[in-house]
């Protein structure tokens, strides 16, 4: 498994979105990311000059049904 680091939110929305998840909302610093065939909807904090935790980052890739390794790859 490869190491996870920590990315600011506009880098993990990228991410997401080579993955297939489109942006289907933003409200405040957070935006709200679903894909067609997935029940979630994940919620990306979008803080100016801070990175997203590890814990929380690590919550997004399980609740998207990725693993970190693919994850990584969409970097």
């Amino acid at each position: 498994m490869s190491r996870l680091g920590t990315y600011t939110g506009t880098v993990i929305v990228r991410a997401f979105q080579k993955a297939g998840w489109s942006i289907s909302r933003q409200k405040g610093s957070h935006v709200a990311m679903e894909k067609p065939g997935q029940e979630a909807t994940l919620s990306i904090p979008m803080h100016k000059g801070k990175d997203v935790k590890r814990g929380t980052l690590r919550d997004l890739i399980k609740d998207a049904g990725m693993t970190v390794d693919e994850f990584i790859s969409n970097l």
